[in-house]
């Protein structure tokens, strides 16, 4: 067996590039000769007053506990065959943990999925800025022995500092996402959206659209939000759902139009257009701004939509709304695209090859 260690932020189950990018292919390492251990920083208790705003001294307690964390992580290193850190071992500027790696026998891969030497702090942690340090991304992948880049623009990032990067997408394992029949011929159209709150400033982007569908369908559509609890638009009737890992499926299958509009700037460039591949393999039509990989992933009027305008979108959504056949067949399509493409089964043996070779 091949022992590696999956160096992470978040515990189980919390966070999507986590859960979406090495926790989903878990259940079927050992089945490949690799057994795995993840070892993470925030525990449930911490997480819940982590990004919210005050707390300080707290944090900065829990900030100290994760580097007496690490150094246990360290002392037994030689257990490993592999270390697998994903983003970044710590939360603060440091790089002690990587650069300490190079004392130790196990291989070291790196794995990102976001343009994280760009700054992107949260309105709660703004006060915790300057323990950030964006730059040292450059640093880590400088130090690893294989890079895992999450797109073609990340990965072309990578390559000034690292000569062994290696693209795998954000997958879906297919076998859990299984498209949901809609039941009822009468039932509103649901147009919705997934992010969290530090991505609800994207949803925003939607507003003028979305106010011209409603004026144009009235009470025949309804718009959902899911991830920001706290959210509000009375003038849509949109009340935000929170991000629930037990029903997170059964909340995005009754979407019948699943949304992703995204600024056009270097940060969102970075995105590996998850939302818009979960509302895919779910069977839901998924209309998504063309930046960065949405662009590969949708090709435009067969699996999905990329409008790039106010009337792109409205065209595109209305479109949808009035043709439940369109729908039915476009989510066909985008179905399919996951399976093919963007799946766990398709992406395994790669994982394998890369964390045993």
């Amino acid at each position: 067996m091949t022992r590696v260690l999956f160096i992470a932020t978040h515990r189980p189950d919390r966070a999507p590039n986590q859960r979406f990018r090495f926790e989903q292919y878990l259940p079927y390492f050992a089945g490949h000769g690799i057994e795995a251990e993840v070892s993470y920083l925030l525990s449930a208790e911490e997480d819940r007053f982590f990004y919210a705003p005050g707390h300080h001294l707290r944090k900065a307690r829990i900030l100290m506990k994760h580097h007496r964390k690490r150094a246990m992580d360290l002392r037994r290193m030689d257990d490993f065959d592999v270390v697998f850190v994903v983003r970044e071992a710590l939360l603060t500027r440091s790089i002690w943990f990587e650069k300490s790696l190079k004392r130790h026998k196990a291989k070291f891969i790196y794995d990102f999925d976001d343009a994280i030497w760009l700054s992107d702090v949260s309105d709660a942690n703004r006060r915790f800025s300057w323990m950030k340090n964006p730059a040292k991304t450059s640093k880590i992948i400088s130090m690893a022995d294989v890079v895992i880049a999450g797109n073609q623009y990340l990965g072309d990032y990578a390559l000034e500092y690292n000569r062994n990067v290696h693209i795998i997408p954000t997958t879906i394992d297919t076998s859990i996402y299984s498209p949901v029949g809609k039941s009822g011929q009468n039932r509103k159209v649901v147009i919705g959206w997934s992010g969290s709150i530090t991505t609800i400033k994207h949803f925003e982007f939607a507003i003028p659209f979305l106010r011209r569908i409603k004026a144009e369908f009235g009470d025949a559509v309804e718009f959902r939000v899911i991830g920001d609890a706290n959210y509000r638009n009375d003038e849509l009737g949109i009340i935000g759902l929170p991000w629930k890992k037990d029903s997170e499926l059964d909340d995005l299958s009754e979407f019948d139009i699943g949304i992703m509009p995204l600024p056009d700037d270097e940060w969102a460039k970075g995105k590996c257009g998850l939302k818009g591949l979960q509302y895919m393999a779910l069977g839901i039509p998924a209309i998504m701004s063309p930046v960065g990989v949405n662009s590969e992933i949708i090709q435009h009027g067969v699996n999905g939509f990329l409008p790039s305008t106010e009337q792109e979108w409205f065209e595109a959504i209305s479109g949808l709304i009035n043709n439940p056949l369109a729908r039915r067949e476009m989510g066909t399509a985008a179905r399919a695209t996951v399976e093919e493409r963007y799946s766990t089964r398709r992406w395994l043996q790669r994982y394998v090859d890369l964390i045993k070779g």
